[in-house]
């Protein structure tokens, strides 16, 4: 068993994005990510190694917060540490929020049944500049069939139409009721761009898509953690 973990931090703050924006959480930032994504903001360069037992502890210093939030880089990299860890703290009875890119569906099987809320990634190849991922989306999203789950995607000014049209296509096949947060790429963040994203917002509610927002992250916009 993998008893320690690469994790670059460990805070407590409001989470800045998606639907549960303005909620307390304490954030577990785990170290390293499977993509390397042309728009992202979370350029991590340094780790401490924890063992479960010190996670737990740094956790107990917080009160008062909503849930639990395992973010990164890519958390489901180190998928087997999580498993332990969410077995040693699940007698604080908080939920557990994790957030995603959506591609390693495999690594989910381990920690689904301990999760509450996921927040996915839909990984547009003509924005992250990193590949085609549609496949690994469409599993991941099977496998939390049963989760309250919502799903991010970036939006940037090279955006394709027929990249908005097939993330319809894979959510309306799936979960037709989620909702799905537009977030405008940070790196390109001006007022053209959020005219461009009203015209993608309307494909997905021709789509039949309807719980769909644009929302940009208040974190950034305040300059906080």
């Amino acid at each position: 068993m993998n008893k320690q973990a690469k994790i670059s931090e460990i805070f407590e703050s409001l989470q800045g994005e998606g639907i549960y924006l303005g909620f307390r959480q304490v954030f577990i930032r785990f170290f390293g990510c499977n993509l390397q994504c042309a728009f992202c903001d979370t350029q991590l360069k340094s780790f401490q190694e924890y063992s479960v037992d010190q996670v737990r502890d740094q956790i107990l210093k917080f009160k008062d917060y909503h849930s639990i939030c395992l973010t990164g880089g890519e958390p489901l990299l180190q998928a087997e540490f999580i498993e332990s860890l969410l077995d040693a703290i699940k007698d604080l009875k908080k939920k557990i929020y994790l957030e995603t890119n959506g591609t390693l569906f495999k690594e989910l099987e381990r920690v689904i049944d301990r999760l509450d809320i996921i927040s996915m990634d839909f990984k547009l190849p003509s924005v992250t500049k990193n590949g085609d991922h549609w496949s690994a989306h469409e599993e991941f999203l099977k496998k939390s069939i049963a989760k309250d789950v919502f799903i991010k995607i970036v939006i940037g000014p090279e955006v394709v139409k027929t990249e908005i049209e097939r993330s319809i296509e894979i959510i309306k096949g799936l979960r037709p009721e989620a909702r799905i947060v537009l977030q405008p790429s940070w790196l390109d963040f001006n007022r053209e761009l959020l005219f461009l994203m009203e015209s993608v917002c309307n494909l997905f509610l021709k789509g039949g898509i309807l719980h769909v927002e644009i929302m940009p992250q208040a974190h950034k916009l305040a300059q906080v953690k």
